[in-house]
Order: structure tokens, then sequence, then C-alpha cells
């Protein structure tokens, strides 16, 4: 007698199956390896320079944590710079889009005339995936969650949910894109704010540490000097 086939553990038990694993193309593999190659040849460069130089153990471990952590700073500083850039071009981007929809054209067109009309950058880049995978028939939904993750910036995240929460309501996209515009103002006029109140407190420490002591240097060195010099005022 036969036995029936067993189903797996997932399948019986109602659980979801596990997704599969991903796999790297063939140029990824390409890229990882000629990366690694690289790192690797500046590894040999930086010990045959260690052991010409007769520099110590010490000073060989220094400069490779150094090398390990300027590639981070520098990939943060990336990173925070086309945050700022995308957080000051998101205003002007989402003013046209909003002008476009309540002009009457829908919303991957209306991401057309942004990427079009709009300024280039970061901000541009993202709206120019983002009407890909529209083309390409991804939902607006999942496009949009897409470039939130993506970017992963505060404003962008909350202007993405509004969409989706307006999309799912079956809100007027015009309307909303109209209050979300109005709000990115008064966040971007706040900001400003509080950044020129906190430009005194910054102002401070170079104050104090460069200007003061040159002030006084010009001020009583000759002074001192005469005193110095001649014993007497």
């Amino acid at each position: 007698m036969a036995h029936p086939e067993r189903l797996p553990r997932s399948t019986v038990r109602g659980a979801a199956p596990a997704p599969p694993k991903k796999k790297l193309s063939a140029g990824a593999w390409e890229e990882a390896r000629a990366l690694i190659w690289t790192h690797r040849k500046r590894l040999a460069l930086g010990l045959g320079l260690s052991v010409w130089l007769r520099l110590g153990a010490g000073a060989c471990l220094l400069c490779a944590l150094a090398g390990a952590g300027y590639p981070l700073l520098w990939l943060r500083d990336r990173v925070l710079a086309r945050h700022r850039a995308i957080a000051r071009a998101l205003p002007y981007g989402l003013d046209l889009l909003t002008l476009s929809v309540e002009a009457g054209l829908d919303f991957p067109a209306a991401l057309a005339k942004v990427v079009e009309k709009g300024r280039s950058g970061p901000l541009a880049e993202e709206l120019s995936v983002v009407l890909k995978e529209l083309r390409l028939g991804k939902t607006r939904e999942e496009t949009l969650r897409n470039l939130a993750r993506r970017v992963d910036l505060p404003a962008l995240t909350s202007f993405v949910q509004a969409l989706v929460h307006a999309d799912r309501m079956g809100t007027p996209l015009g309307k909303v894109l109209r209050i979300l515009s109005t709000q990115l103002r008064i966040e971007r006029s706040q900001r400003a704010e509080k950044l020129a109140n906190e430009a005194p407190v910054k102002l401070l420490l170079p104050l104090v540490l460069f200007i003061f002591p040159t002030l006084f240097l010009m001020l009583f060195g000759p002074l001192g000097h005469h005193v110095l010099l001649d014993g007497s005022f």
C-alpha cells in the first residue's frame, strides 16, 4: 500500500512558507569580487608601507582602524547630505505635484511633470524610480512604500503615509496634496527659525576661543610689550 505524500510542516500547520533566499546576479557577484580585490590590494599596500616605514604594531593597528572607520563616516555624511537635499527640494516638488493634479493630470502624469520640470537632484531621481515602477505595473501603494523605505526620511515617510491613507479612503488627491504642501512649508519655516535661534549658541565657542584672544592681543599687546621693556606704563 502506497503511503500518502507527506506535506511540509509549514503547509500542515497553516503557516506561510519560508520566503526564498535572495540570490545575487552575475553583475553583483562581479562587483563584489572587484570590491574585495580592491580592498586586498589596499591592505597589502598598507602593510608594505608599514614595513618600509618601520612602524610599530600600535601604529599599524591605529591606521587599520582609521582605514576601516573612514568609509563608514564618509557614507554617513553622504546619506545626511542626500537627506538634506531631499528635504529642501520636497516642498517645491510637492507644490508642483499639487498644481499638476489640480490641473487634471493623474498621479503618474503629475509625477512625470515633476521629474521633467522640477529641480534636478536626489528627489527627482527617487521620483523617477517611482515613475518607472508605476509604468512596470506596480500599485501606487507599493511604489510609495518602496520610496519611503529607500529614502528613510521622516518628512517623506509622513507624506507617503498620508497618500496611502487617502488612496485607501478614497479622498481626493488634490485636496490631500494641498494640505501636505501647506504643512511642509510651515515645518520648513519652523526649522529655519530653530536654526536661526541655535546660531548664537554655536557662535559662542569660536568667539571665545579665537576672536576674543585676538582682540585682547591687539588691545593689550602693545601695552604689555611697553611694560616688559621699560618697566613702567
